[in-house]
């Protein structure tokens, strides 16, 4: 029987990023849409990875399972890192994509293009009962747009530009925005360490029996 591994997210997209990564560990992912009852988590973290461990602590000690948390954002330079970890309700509580990414250009308005580098961070936090919390992190470098380009993504990709592709994240397809997304980036990192962080997990179970 495999055991579980929860994704403290309720996309099930971000799951299927994970699957592939714990396959020769016999793993079953899951997100929290899958779990038996619903989990409020109160992110009051002043940092990503303060989000991201207060996710996967919670999830992993209330479940007794090795547990991922998650949490990313957009960082712009001009605007002394706003919107950071609250770039889901910048314009307000009820996540409205369209008002954030229109706050931020408004904010923008008459910066010149030099001044308006950006970049998203994705922090991801590994819990496990008994072990310690451990993160890594992953960027993606761009300048936000003075409009929006492209239909694909979501959230602030239509007014993110990759200079080094020439487009912005919403003009991309879906495989090419994994290859350089800053969640796919933490997730790279996070395959580095992993065989090493499950042998600890393995380690201290073995301890407990």
């Amino acid at each position: 029987m495999k055991r579980k591994v929860v994704i403290a997210t309720q996309n099930k997209g971000k799951a299927k990023e994970f699957e592939s990564l714990f396959s020769s560990f016999n793993f079953e992912v899951v997100t929290l849409l899958d779990l038996p009852e619903a989990i409020d988590i109160v992110e009051d973290g002043s940092t990503f990875e303060e989000n991201a461990t207060i996710k996967s602590e919670t999830i992993a000690n209330k479940f007794d399972c090795i547990a991922i948390g998650d949490d990313s954002g957009l960082i712009v330079d001009f605007l002394n890192g706003k919107p950071g970890i609250y770039s889901a309700r910048y314009a307000g509580e009820e996540k409205n994509d369209e008002a954030n990414l229109q706050k931020v250009l408004h904010e923008l308005e008459g910066v010149p293009s030099e001044e308006r580098t950006a970049r998203f961070y994705c922090a991801l936090a590994f819990s496990a009962p008994g072990i310690k919390t451990k993160t890594v992190s992953g960027t993606c470098e761009g300048k936000i747009l003075t409009e929006k380009r492209g239909s694909e993504g979501f959230g602030y990709d239509p007014i993110f530009y990759v200079e080094d592709l020439g487009k912005s994240l919403a003009e991309l397809s879906k495989e090419e925005k994994n290859q350089i997304s800053h969640r796919g980036n933490a997730i790279k990192k996070l395959a580095a360490v992993i065989d090493e962080w499950m042998e600890e997990v393995k380690n201290h179970e073995n301890r407990d029996c």
